[in-house]
């Protein structure tokens, strides 16, 4: 039986905590991480303030998942909420309960935040994604639809003087 821990990334863990997340990166079809990103992911998961946390699956010692979590907040409960962002086990030690046990890790984590729930988005095309959320009992939304504004698009949003009609 192999042995599976689970446990927060340090700061010597970035180099792991950035290859998980280019993996996952590529797995949706994005493009590899950018030079900047190091620094980034350095000075916001492990510096602080910390921006977010990072939670790592070992199997016998080799990193082979990683849950990314924050907190953002919910003003009609007046209560955190954990905000899963990433959740990744490697395809190769898939079916071994590591991805049951990142979220058991995260839901815990959430619990001992006092967070009244925790939130996450999946692609509409990851059917494995969706079948995995599915199987631990975990239920989709649907009065609710994502939207996104690129830094990108924000800049002339904020410098215009008035919305277009």
């Amino acid at each position: 039986m192999s042995n599976l821990q689970i446990r927060t990334a340090a700061k010597h863990d970035v180099e792991t905590v950035i290859s998980l997340i280019n993996a996952l990166s590529l797995y949706e079809k994005r493009k590899e991480l950018d030079a900047g990103v190091r620094t980034r992911l350095l000075r916001d998961g492990f510096d602080e303030p910390r921006r977010f946390t990072t939670l790592l699956a070992e199997l016998d010692g080799t990193a082979v998942g990683y849950a990314l979590f924050f907190e953002t907040y919910s003003s009609f409960l007046a209560k955190p909420i954990l905000y899963l962002e990433d959740l990744l086990v490697l395809p190769e030690t898939r079916s071994h309960g590591v991805g049951v046990a990142l979220f058991k890790a995260c839901a815990a984590e959430g619990l001992a935040r006092g967070c009244c729930r925790m939130e996450w988005t999946v692609l509409d095309w990851n059917q494995l994604a969706i079948d995995f959320y599915r199987k631990i009992g975990a239920e989709q939304v649907n009065d609710r639809l994502l939207y996104r504004m690129s830094s990108e698009e924000m800049k002339p949003f904020v410098a215009a003087t008035a919305l277009k009609p």
